[in-house]
Parts: C-alpha cells; structure tokens; sequence
C-alpha cells in the first residue's frame, strides 16, 4: 500500500510540474485586437510598448515600400526593402513581416542568418541560385525559376545570389516582428571594436596579413 502511495504521489507531483510548466513558460497568443509599436516610449521590453489604443489608426498598418525596387548599385549587387515593425508598427507582437530583395545580375545576398526568424522566399522575377548550411555543415541548394518557393529555416546561414541574365525580385516572408540579420563576413571582418587578426588568421588558417587585407575591403 505505501508503495501504491508513494508512485501515485510521484505521478501526481509530475503531472503538477509539467501543467505548471505548460502555462508558465508563455502565451503563444496575443492577449487583445492589436498592440500597435509605441516607438516613443523609453520603457524597454522584449518588443515595443502598445500604443494608446484611441490614437492608432490605419496607417499604422499601411506601408508602400515594397512596391518600388531598390537600389543595387554597391559591392554585392541587391538591395533588401524590410517591412518590419520599424516600418508597420501594427506589426509589434504578430510574429511576422516581409522583406523586398532586388539583385543586379550576378548580384548576391550574401551569407547571413535571421536569429529570430524562419524565412519563406517567393520569386517573382529572375533566375536565383539559394542554399543553407545545417549545423552539421550540410548544405542545401536549389536554383529556383519564377514562380518557386524556398525556404530557410530559422538562425541558420543561407544566402541567395541571381545566376540569370536580367534582374531578380523576391518577397519573403519571416516569422518574427524584427526578424534580425547578421551578415557573415560583415560580422567577422568589421566588427567594432575589431575581432583580433589572431583569432580571425587561426580560425580560418590564414595569414594576418591576408586577415588585414579583407578588413580593408569593409572600411
């Protein structure tokens, strides 16, 4: 009988544990209509304060950006419109937003992660040449046409570079408000203050003096 006793208490204290995890750990859902970004407050959360509700107004969810291509004209050949919260403060708690990327020919979008979003890519024009690197050093690449949809997967390393002989447009679509992005090469090579060229010549098993050289290319 003790043992009956103890195993039921056991059970009972699991159960106890994991329903109180459940409802502790967050809501996955907003809790009203809409919480509209209040860019002004100097309350610092995890996103933006909501706006007074009897001041929102439609613009707040309105942006025009992405109907005009960007400029491509620099090093890497693309350009990347966001609408984000920063631009659609309607967005703030939603868990989503879009970009607008144009590329040049051979333009590329180079490798970098979304920290805090999974990406959803529709091709609208052009030819693009995509992929992803897994953390197990896998990559996965596709050539998508017009039309095709490809997608990266959240915080991974993935890039996208246009391989057809007129320009490139996508939308994409990612789960998060202010999804992030950590260009790989900007972060390695023109961080401020800078990553030692010790550290960047042995992780890479290059010279300094090559380490120096690339720095040079992000000044």
């Amino acid at each position: 009988m003790a043992n009956h006793m103890i195993f039921f208490t056991l059970g009972l204290y699991l159960l106890i544990c994991c329903y109180t995890h459940n409802v502790m750990a967050y809501d996955p859902d907003p809790l009203q209509d809409f919480c509209v970004a209040d860019k002004q407050s100097t309350v610092k959360v995890n996103g933006f304060v909501c706006k007074d509700p009897k001041v929102v107004s439609a613009d707040d969810f309105f942006f025009a950006g992405l109907g005009k291509a960007g400029n491509t004209m620099n090093a890497v050949g693309s350009n990347v419109t966001a609408a984000n919260v920063m631009q659609i403060p309607g967005l703030n708690t939603m868990g989503i937003s879009l970009v607008r990327i144009d590329y040049a020919v051979g333009g590329i979008n180079p490798p970098h992660t979304h920290p805090r979003a999974t990406e959803v890519l529709f091709l609208m024009e052009g030819t693009l040449f995509v992929g992803f690197i897994d953390t197990a050093n896998k990559f996965f690449s596709k050539t998508l046409e017009k039309g095709d949809v490809f997608v990266f997967p959240k915080a991974l390393v993935h890039f996208q570079q246009n391989v057809g002989k007129e320009n490139a447009v996508v939308i994409a679509a990612l789960s998060s408000q202010l999804p992030g992005v950590q260009v790989i090469a900007n972060s390695l090579f023109a961080a401020n203050p800078p990553i030692p060229d010790s550290v960047l010549s042995k992780a890479f098993r290059i010279t300094q003096q090559i380490v120096d050289f690339i720095k040079g290319k992000f000044v």
